[in-house]
């Protein structure tokens, strides 16, 4: 039995659970979503903010890629989580919650790209947000991803706006409204000391429409072609392999690693490339995997003088009581995502917009879990925001369970 929607939407992510959400508000189109990942179903991990290193650091909600040994840094693997649940990356990820400077827009608007401007995106973050920040022409008060503000878990975060102060750098109240550039305490898609992912927020409460299907734990081996008319997918699921067709669309939101990855495996690439690995050209497209970019991330490790950071809470002891405290009512240290407070900057005169940013942490603790010293500390993490090394995402083989080969060449 042939099964055929109008819209299949493959992978779950942070835009696939928005777009399932706002396709399938038309109640004549059927619209199915297809998730390699499970259901976003746990006690707590998926829920407490404060959890997130634990998420990034197991496989059970996490894709877990590695780049290939970079070539600029001394031939290190640099490790790239990425959500493989229900709400994709925004189920494991930070919660923190920040938009493109304005001219980032604008720049791809004077690029050609003109419905991209600042203008024009600002309407859309506004439909899609519900909080009580800011003023209301940059800030959105009735759409479903409610966001919050840090609560302030240690006197640290409010030490680290004053010191950015007195260093001469300004103070934003709101850094996704008017002013961008400077200090602030952070936002986060927080809703009631819980993680508020798109899954949540978009994704669940359209569930019950009887024109909306999802099934996890399957993997989209290739997109079905008919010439070059996209006509369904081909998946695997439970070791069985079957075909789903769409009438209307076939939507890949697999992210910046498994779009490309499924492309390529279906016939659409590098000629070159796809010969290499005996697929069949469907399309010669070069650019499909090319210009991948991401912007590093460097954590600078201070050890406090005074007992004021979060480290109490990282002792068994510490993690019992804040565990408990957010179990029973959902608050404190453990309803918070850590990044409470961050800036942007210019790092020299002459720079139209800010090309650094910081997120400020009141312990000292590595990715992993793991702390350089069993002490009190903080720590800023710095971010280049225009990195202009280029990479690539290329097939390791044919097989959908295979990890791509993934480049950043970052210098």
């Amino acid at each position: 039995m042939t099964e055929t929607v109008d819209y299949l939407i493959v992978g779950a992510g942070s835009s696939g659970c928005v777009l399932a959400s706002r396709l399938s508000e038309n109640s004549d189109a059927s619209v199915k979503v297809l998730e390699a990942g499970p259901v976003d179903r746990s006690l707590y991990l998926l829920k407490m903010p404060a959890s997130a290193w634990q998420i990034i650091n197991g496989r059970k909600f996490n894709w877990y890629y590695h780049s290939e040994p970079e070539p600029h840094m001394n031939g290190r693997r640099i490790f790239y989580p990425r959500g493989k649940v229900l709400g994709g990356s925004s189920s494991i990820n930070g919660m923190v919650y920040l938009r493109g400077n304005p001219l980032d827009y604008d720049g791809w608007a004077t690029n050609q790209l003109n419905n991209w401007s600042f203008a024009h995106c600002l309407p859309y973050f506004k439909k899609m947000e519900k909080t009580d920040l800011g003023d209301d022409d940059f800030r959105g008060r009735d759409g479903p991803m409610e966001i919050s503000i840090a609560t302030g878990s240690s006197p640290l975060y409010a030490a680290y706006i004053e010191a950015a102060q007195q260093a001469g750098y300004p103070r934003t109240e709101d850094v996704n409204g008017f002013q961008q550039e400077g200090v602030f305490f952070m936002e986060r898609t927080v809703l009631g000391g819980v993680r508020n992912s798109t899954a949540r927020a978009y994704l669940h409460p359209a569930l019950s429409r009887p024109n909306l299907t999802v099934e996890t734990d399957c993997t989209t081996n290739r997109v079905l072609f008919e010439g070059t008319r996209a006509v369904g997918v081909e998946l695997i699921q439970n070791g069985q392999t079957r075909t789903i067709y769409a009438d209307r669309e076939v939507i890949l939101s697999c992210g910046v690693f498994n779009s490309p990855q499924v492309l390529l495996r279906s016939g659409i690439g590098n000629a070159e490339h796809l010969r290499e690995m005996g697929i069949p050209v469907v399309q010669d497209l070069p650019g499909v995997g090319e210009n991948l970019q991401d912007h590093l991330d460097w954590p600078i490790q201070y050890e406090c003088t005074q007992p004021v950071s979060l480290y109490s809470a990282t002792t068994p002891l510490g993690q019992l009581k804040v565990g408990m405290e957010w179990f029973t009512s959902k608050t404190g240290i453990a309803a918070s995502n850590l990044f409470e407070a961050g800036g942007y900057f210019r790092s020299r005169p002459g720079i139209e917009f800010p090309n650094i940013q910081h997120h400020f942490v009141a312990v000292a603790m590595n990715y992993d879990g793991t702390m350089p010293k069993k002490a009190h500390g903080f720590q800023a993490h710095i971010s280049q925001m225009r990195p202009t090394s280029r990479g690539f995402v290329k097939l390791r083989s044919t097989d959908p369970f295979d990890p791509p080969r993934i480049q950043f060449n970052h210098l």
